[in-house]
């Protein structure tokens, strides 16, 4: 079943020229400091899909961060605090989506390094910002995947996530099993004809071995046995509403100083009960990127 949605018409336009994409800056970058920009969310492939409909990337274990033109945004629409030289080698009045990674396995560096007030030049000299997307231009994502490649091979200090087309399901599992086994957190799959378009939406699914979701902390069970005088569980809240307890994945810092209550956490699972509950749950890390 072809993913994308019928073409959603758009009012700014951006030249595939490279030279002519001065002044563009997407429409959904108005509403950036208020409640953050609206971003094309993932959502969960379901089982193994066919590859053939869709440009395939590593899923990167970084942060999402929009450069809208002239400020580097994080998901939740706060300002970047980045070096200037890196600031001067973004493309001026040109949007762009991607996330900012220092390599695999290293997502709690690449937090902290993106959330110091006063940035430091040797982690983001280090930095990728690895670029899948850009805002508001016309045209399907394969159109404006070549367009990325060409004005990356002139940047200085960000990159355009490469994308693959795999011909079936056996080349899609054996691409996701040799990322994964080298540290990676999966695949991202876009629909190459997909317009763009913001919202969680099924143009672009997220291939994991395992699930990921949000939840919110409301409080901290006490660790029993050799857990006693740590907290041995978070009480969460799911979107959907459903509260459970979160036991397990954690390190023995993260027991003796766990997230806040009202701290949005990230969890592993695999799969849902009829009542709601998350299988196998795993805590994964404090989301600080909201």
């Amino acid at each position: 079943m072809n993913p994308t949605p019928p073409n959603l018409t758009r009012r700014h336009c951006l030249s595939l020229a490279l030279g002519s994409a001065a002044g563009l800056l997407a429409p959904p970058l108005a509403a950036a400091r208020s409640s953050g920009p609206a971003l094309l969310l993932a959502q969960d492939a379901d089982g193994l899909p066919d590859p053939a409909p869709f440009l395939v990337s590593e899923k990167l274990d970084g942060v999402r961060a929009l450069w809208t033109g002239s400020q580097l945004l994080s998901r939740g629409g706060l300002v970047l605090s980045a070096p200037d030289g890196f600031l001067r080698g973004l493309p001026a009045g040109v949007a762009l989506d991607g996330e900012l990674w220092l390599g695999r396995g290293r997502f709690d560096a690449t937090s902290a390094a993106v959330r110091r007030q006063q940035p430091r030049d040797p982690e983001w000299r280090a930095m990728q910002y690895q670029v899948f997307e850009l805002p508001g231009a016309p045209g399907p994502f394969a159109q404006r995947a070549d367009t990325l490649h060409r004005m990356a091979s002139r940047a200085t200090v960000w990159q355009a996530a490469p994308q693959r087309r795999l011909a079936d399901a056996a080349a899609l599992k054996q691409w996701l099993d040799a990322v994964v086994a080298a540290g990676g957190e999966g695949l991202m799959l876009h629909a190459a004809d997909a317009p763009y378009i913001t919202g969680r939406h099924a143009v672009l699914q997220k291939l994991k071995p395992l699930h990921d979701a949000d939840a919110v902390v409301l409080g901290h069970q006490p660790g029993r046995g050799r857990l006693a005088g740590q907290m041995g569980a978070l009480r969460l809240r799911t979107r959907h509403g459903v509260e459970f307890d979160l036991g397990t994945g954690f390190t023995d810092a993260q027991r003796a100083a766990p997230p806040d209550v009202g701290a949005v956490v990230s969890y592993t699972h695999r799969g849902f009960t009829p009542a709601g509950v998350p299988r196998f749950a795993s805590f994964l890390r404090v989301r600080t990127d909201l």
